[in-house]
Order: structure tokens, then C-alpha cells, then sequence
């Protein structure tokens, strides 16, 4: 594993076709979303400018082709933190990406990975990683054909169970 910048994880993206990311927590505790979180909970307006650099990115690459999927499993009843992120995912899915949820009401069939990561077309993996609390601890490269091999199996049985965006907040 090699921790990489946000800047050389742009890049990697810059150069795919499909990325994938897979977020397995409930809860993140990202320092840049407390602020956020805490208007939302006092139901006061958002503009969402602390997403904006991503949705920015987001919009460039998908203009030029790159399909970017993000799949949230998630527990019931929601977490606080999930409830908000539906509500911001709206953003994202504007952006263009494609963004899914995964209700884990029993077991999926499918180990599920240690780390959330993003799986770059098939053979390229990136590892986000976190703190035991939520923290973000950034991005890491990782090489090893056997664990990139395990997340293509986990993408490849759960994305296409994973509810949209508009189809999930509308149950």
C-alpha cells in the first residue's frame, strides 16, 4: 500500500474509463462536513459550497467520459449521518454521478472489504481510508492482484443490487 495526495488521486481518475467507489460505514466523522451536518440538523439553507471542488472535478471528468458510481451500504434505520447524506447526494448525482444504495437488512452472499475504496476501471485500486471514529485518513494505492481482484468481486455482485439515488429517497 502507497499513500498517495489528493491531487495523484484526481489524476487516476483523470485517466479511467469507470470508477467505482464503495463506502462501507454509516458514519464518517470528515472534518470538512461537520459544519454542514450541524446546519442541516438545524434545518438552516445550505449552499454546498464546501462540496463544490468535488462536484467541479466530478462534472469535468464525467463530461469526458468517465462514468463515476458510488454505492453506500447502509444499516436500518438510518444513522444521522446517512439521513444527511441523502439529502447531499443530491449534489453529487446533479454532478454526474451515479450514486446507489445498498439497504443491508441480511447477509449479502459477499465478504465485504476492510477499507472503503474506489476501483478504478478493473484492475487499478485505490483505498480510502479511516480512522477507527470516522476520521479520513486519505488515499492509498494499492497493487496487489489478489485484494484488487477481491474488490472486483464485490463490485461486480452488489452494484447491481444497489438502489439509485431517486429511486432509494422515494421509497
Amino acid at each position: 500500500m502507497e499513500p498517495i495526495t489528493y491531487r495523484e488521486f484526481q489524476d487516476a481518475l483523470r485517466s479511467v474509463k469507470r470508477a467505482w467507489h464503495l463506502e462501507l460505514r454509516d458514519t464518517y466523522k470528515v472534518t470538512y462536513e461537520k459544519a454542514p451536518i450541524a446546519r442541516w440538523r438545524n434545518g438552516e439553507p445550505e449552499d454546498f459550497a464546501f462540496l463544490e471542488e468535488w462536484l467541479s472535478f466530478v462534472r469535468e471528468v464525467t463530461d469526458r467520459g468517465l462514468a463515476v458510481e458510488r454505492l453506500r451500504l447502509v444499516t436500518l434505520p438510518h444513522t444521522e449521518y446517512t439521513q444527511w447524506s441523502l439529502f447531499v447526494a443530491e449534489q453529487n448525482v446533479a454532478a454526474g454521478e451515479d450514486v446507489r444504495y445498498l439497504p443491508i437488512r441480511e447477509p449479502l452472499g459477499v465478504a465485504l472489504p476492510a477499507e472503503d475504496c474506489w476501483l478504478l476501471d478493473d484492475d487499478r485500486l485505490i483505498l480510502s481510508l479511516f480512522a477507527p471514529d470516522g476520521e479520513a485518513g486519505g488515499f492509498a494505492r494499492e497493487e496487489d492482484p489478489e485484494l484488487i481482484a477481491e474488490y472486483r468481486a464485490v463490485r461486480d455482485a452488489l452494484w447491481p443490487m444497489g438502489i439509485s439515488h431517486s429511486e432509494y429517497v422515494t421509497r
